[in-house]
């Protein structure tokens, strides 16, 4: 990341050894690390919100490409962006509907192993 090698970091050590001293160089180091992990998670989610915003903008060019081609005889990555954008419309418009749970009735029954006798 920032090619440091061996010896560069044992000069950072002991100078922060010296310039800090045995006591405070530990909570230094933890509140170093505390940041790091910081910025590692933000550009984490910086990075995962650019992906997202390049799906987004490749799924309006698609919609562009479809809708001049009227919607039909589409290529399967086309049809594949529509069918994706009128999802997450769908999503959109109903955000709060429940999904669709299957229904436990018609599920083969648990073996005896699994049941728990209660005597």
């Amino acid at each position: 990341m920032f090619d440091i090698g061996f010896w560069e970091l044992t000069v950072i050590a002991v100078m922060g050894l010296i310039v800090l001293g045995p006591e405070r160089l530990p909570t230094a180091i933890r509140t170093i690390r505390g940041w790091m992990r910081n910025i590692k998670q933000f550009s984490s989610s910086v990075q995962t919100e650019l992906k997202e915003e390049l799906r987004i903008h490749e799924l309006h060019e698609n919609l562009k490409k479809a809708e001049q081609q009227g919607l039909k005889d589409l290529a399967p990555e086309l049809q594949e962006s529509v069918d994706s954008l009128k999802e997450a419309a769908a999503q959109v418009t109903r955000p709060y509907a429940k999904k669709t749970e299957p229904d436990l009735s018609t599920s083969a029954p648990l073996p005896e192993s699994d049941v728990k006798n209660d005597k």
